[in-house]
């Protein structure tokens, strides 16, 4: 068995000192430091930092070069590998609006990556599927060529490895897609991409959306005559919704009031292309050509194309641009998308029975340690 101690641990919602974290492949006990003989442990001193729960991105497309979409397992694999010094322990691979065949193809390719026993960092939960089924008014980066009439069959064809969809509810077959995914119960419906009224957004969240991606970006905006879709969200309790924390995507000055109102509905996301972890230059996504400069992403006609966010560098921006605690900033990337996609009773908090997926990190959010079901999968420390 294994110990940490000397480290600030951070709970839902509060940091506490004093105690020592004992864990093998799942957590054992948090004990009082000064009950616990280190002696009998195979011991971690976190040294004065913070010991928090592993994060969860539940909706990115790619990093290092990599891609969902490109339907390569080794690729998966590097992205889990590489994911895991950001501090992310748990993610679901996002697929574009490409060819029903490609998404398909990435459904498979994630299939095999999840069974897998041999993968070395962050573990896969399931697909979130972002699109086809789109409005074309809002497509953002999405190849319009690709958008499909909502298809509540080809999710649950799937639902074993499909955790998320996005649906845009005002499309001809939408709310009718809505209502059979949810009544499933299997898959979590989000709204976005969409250009639907507030009270087409209302008349989804009635049919069964839950969730809400990319809060701000290709939705109706608020506006006092017209709510659109992120008055429908923001002011539906059970609506969780997705932000990207990285100053481009949306105003820091909309995050702390994001957080009042969302309080453990706000679930941070990267929504990071393969450019992420990545020299600025060009590359692609959904097979269209995106340049990188510095924190943005572009196509080129500018329409901004994901991000590329480190998911720690979400919750720093957060952290330091809200009210929130620390414990609070944590909680918005692991347990709260933990909640949304219903894996909280098995990760997204410091708790006993839940897996050992732990991270160390500084005063900065810089990751020191990253703890995946008991193993270290990377870190500085000893």
């Amino acid at each position: 068995m294994k110990c940490i101690i000397n480290g600030k641990l951070v709970l839902p919602d509060t940091v506490v000192e004093g105690k020592a974290l004992l864990f093998d492949d799942t957590i054992v006990e948090i004990a009082d430091a000064s009950a616990v003989d280190v002696s009998k442990y195979e011991g971690i001193d976190a040294a004065g930092m913070y010991v928090a729960p592993g994060l969860l991105d539940m909706h990115i497309h790619g990093y290092a070069g990599e891609d969902t979409s490109d339907a390569k397992e080794d690729g998966l694999l590097k992205m889990c590998q590489a994911l895991a010094e950001n501090g992310v322990t748990s993610w679901c691979p996002t697929t574009m609006t490409v060819s029903k065949a490609e998404i398909l193809a990435a459904f498979d390719t994630v299939r095999r990556v999840k069974s897998r026993t041999d993968c070395y960092g962050a573990k896969v939960l399931g697909v979130n599927c972002e699109g086809p089924f789109i409005n074309p008014s809002k497509k953002g980066a999405q190849a319009e060529e690709h958008i499909l009439r909502p298809d509540a069959d080809f999710i649950l064809d799937n639902a074993d490895i499909v955790s998320v969809f996005t649906v845009a509810p005002e499309m001809d077959g939408g709310l009718e897609c809505i209502r059979k995914v949810y009544e499933d119960g299997r898959v979590l419906v989000s709204m976005g991409h969409t250009g639907a009224t507030y009270e087409e957004a209302m008349a989804g969240i009635g049919a069964g959306v839950r969730h809400a991606t990319h809060l701000f970006n290709a939705m109706t905006p608020l506006m006092h005559r017209n709510p659109g879709v992120v008055g429908a969200a923001l002011s539906s309790d059970n609506v969780s919704c997705e932000l990207i924390a990285d100053t481009f995507h949306v105003n820091k000055g909309l995050f702390g009031l994001v957080a009042k109102i969302k309080k453990d509905k706000l679930c941070l996301i990267t929504d990071c292309m393969r450019a992420g972890g990545m020299p600025d230059g060009i590359y692609t996504l959904g097979g269209q050509p995106v340049k990188k400069s510095g924190i943005q992403c572009l196509l080129e006609d500018g329409t901004i194309a994901a991000s590329v966010l480190k998911l720690n560098e979400g919750v720093r921006n957060l952290y330091e641009n809200t009210d929130l605690s620390v414990a609070e900033a944590v909680a918005c990337a692991s347990l709260n998308p933990a909640k949304a996609l219903g894996v909280d009773d098995k990760i997204g908090s410091l708790a006993a029975g839940k897996c050992a997926d732990i991270i160390i990190f500084d005063d900065q959010f810089n990751i020191q340690k990253t703890i995946i079901g008991g193993n270290t999968v990377c870190g500085k420390m000893k």
